[in-house]
This record gives structure tokens, sequence and C-alpha cells, in this order.
């Protein structure tokens, strides 16, 4: 780093620490209010001077994120684009897609969208592995109709009922941290679209394959679990921690 950038760091420096002085000055807290779809101001957020200072350094963060985004964030209930032929073949496609597979594995969930990563663009990666499986009592494997299956990433892609009956269970999900609820979905569907080479894909699944296809294909479409959920479900997997 030259004297000239040294300098420009120091001069952000000391005007974060500044900053953090007033914030701490009579025991006083900023906060940041953040907008809400329809205009409103949702509630305050404390905001450290060390995070001021890490998004001066290191700029804002751009999408597709290397975490979830979380209920609340608008990218998840935008409608996702479809992707144009062009960007099929472009690092930007493959960029994210190795970014939904890096971060679905890395939160050991067993499938992720684009929109779950601020990208609003028809993308979804499904896969669970044989260590998810194994991880599932026997009897709930058996109950929910659970079968492991290797990763599929579609693109674009489309969703048509194969089987109309409704099966309820609990579903969670990563945008939505820490809780679950019981969400009925269609027995079987056929999930089609294009793969990261644009040639065309078909899977036609059953059961908790089924469930998740159609949980991603939901964040497509900016809806999320809890719009579908038995409300009186609704639980915080945390809740018997609490009165422990």
């Amino acid at each position: 780093m030259g004297l000239l950038g040294a300098g420009l760091l120091l001069r952000w420096l000391r005007a974060a620490l500044l900053w953090g002085e007033r914030v701490a000055v009579g025991g006083a807290r900023a906060y940041s209010s953040t907008p809400t779809q329809d205009g409103l101001e949702g509630p305050a957020r404390r905001r450290s001077y060390w995070r001021y200072v890490r998004r001066l350094v290191q700029g804002t963060p751009e999408p597709p994120y290397p975490r979830v985004c979380q209920v609340g964030d608008p990218a998840l209930r935008a409608v996702a684009a479809p992707v144009e032929p062009a960007q099929l073949a472009g690092p930007e496609l493959q960029r994210l897609v190795e970014r939904l597979v890096q971060v679905m594995r890395r939160r050991h969930c067993v499938g992720l969208s684009a929109p779950q990563l601020g990208v609003p663009l028809q993308v979804l990666a499904l896969e669970f592995p044989e260590t998810l499986f194994r991880a599932c009592a026997p009897r709930v494997r058996e109950a929910r109709q659970m079968e492991p299956f290797p990763l599929r990433v579609f693109v674009n892609p489309s969703l048509r009922v194969l089987d109309s009956r409704l099966v309820t269970f609990p579903e969670g999900c990563e945008s939505v941290a820490g809780f679950l609820a019981c969400v009925p979905r269609f027995q079987a569907v056929q999930i089609s679209g294009l793969d990261p080479r644009g040639e065309q894909v078909v899977w036609q699944a059953s059961g908790w394959a089924a469930r998740i296809i159609q949980h991603e294909m939901d964040h497509l479409q900016g809806c999320l679990f809890i719009d579908k959920m038995d409300s009186k479900t609704f639980t915080n997997i945390h809740w018997m921690e609490v009165n422990d």
C-alpha cells in the first residue's frame, strides 16, 4: 500500500473511531432503521462502528452472498427472473451455481435457491446426500418417504403436479432460521428445466424429494413456507432451551 493509500485508510479509521465515540457518549446507541416493502420502517438495528469500518474498507457486499438471506430481506419476496440464453455459458451463472452448492453444503441443507443468496434469478440446487439421510431416524425416513439423491441444479425450472394428494409434515427453511412448521405439499411432482450447461433435464419425484422441490420452487415466486404453513404448528426449535 502506498503512502496515499495508507493516509486514506488512516482517515477512514479516524472517522470511524470518532463516529464510535459519538455513539458511546451518555450510553446512547446508534441504530439504523430498515424500510420494508410497504414503505414502513422496520425495527431499529444496532450497528457497531467496527462494522462501519469493515464496510468502508471492504466495500458493500455483492450477491451471490456467502450466507443465506433472512426473512425480511426484499430479495426473498421478489419473483425471480428467467436466466437469458446468453447468460447460460457465462461466468456469472457458473459462479452463482458454485456459490449455491457451496453454501448449501456448508449449511447442511437439502436445497437452496438463488433468491436466498440475493440473486433474483430462476436457479436452484437440490441435494440429499447419504450422510444427511442416515442422520434421520429410520422411522422418520419411512414415514416421510425419504430417499437420498445426488446434486441436481435447475435453471428456469417449471413444475407439474403428478399426484395432487396433500401430505403434511414439518418443514424448515434456512431463510427462516430456527423455526419449523407443518406444511402441506403435493405427493408427487415433475420438475423440468435446464442444467448449467443449457441441456434439458427432467426429474419426477415423490415423497420427501417432491417436498424439497416444491419448497425451492416457491422461493422463485417470492413465497416462503410460512405462507403455506399451519400457523398453529409454527415452532421455535429452541423453545425447550428457554425453559431449561
